[in-house]
């Protein structure tokens, strides 16, 4: 796994062992920095289930004022954490080992502005994401400019996001998974 594009491009990033997580293809990276890639300059960008931490990563290597990092595993923390030093980003970084629904709740108590991005790949099958959308609901980590962009299985379904509050205002299917684009539905 490397960082594709930007001030590191080219630095190859430490991932972890094992099956606790999945870390996202260059190739997928690739192509969702191509969707996103022109918003990047300047953004704010939070990494939920950051794993070795390769989308935040990427994201501040592109242009990313600062990157937000969540992950609760104390190996991956430290994977991150090398990676941003390997990469020269930990000045612009904010690593927190947590829970993703605690740190959403800790965010939104000390965030005065929402995120541009909000990223997650949860574990799939799990229906992790509907929680953390639950809890991204109402806080003031999200409005309607904030592009919300979960990474998730082909299988899974996404049809209560309108009921909760969201917009799906895209989906990238690639062979085994998809990436969906979503937005905080605006106020009638």
């Amino acid at each position: 796994m490397r960082v594709i594009a930007g001030k590191a491009r080219r630095i190859q990033l430490k991932t972890i062992e094992g099956m606790n997580t999945r870390p996202t293809t260059d190739r997928i990276k690739e192509t969702l920095f191509n969707i996103i890639g022109n918003e990047m300059y300047d953004c704010r960008f939070l990494d939920l289930f950051s794993g070795s931490g390769g989308i935040g990563i990427e994201a501040l290597s592109r242009g990313a004022k600062e990157a937000y990092f969540v992950e609760n595993g104390k190996d991956a923390v430290r994977c991150i954490r090398e990676n941003l030093e390997k990469t020269k980003l930990l000045s612009q970084s904010y690593v927190m080992e947590s829970d993703v629904i605690d740190a959403i709740r800790k965010l939104n108590d000390r965030e005065e502005q929402p995120f541009d991005f909000i990223y997650m790949d949860p574990p799939y099958g799990k229906l992790l994401e509907r929680d953390v959308l639950k809890a991204l609901a109402g806080t003031c980590l999200a409005d309607e400019y904030t592009t919300i962009i979960i990474e998730a299985s082909k299988e899974t379904e996404f049809d209560y996001a309108y009921d909760l509050g969201y917009c799906i205002d895209r989906i990238k299917d690639y062979k085994t998974n998809r990436h969906v684009f979503m937005s905080v539905k605006q106020k009638a």
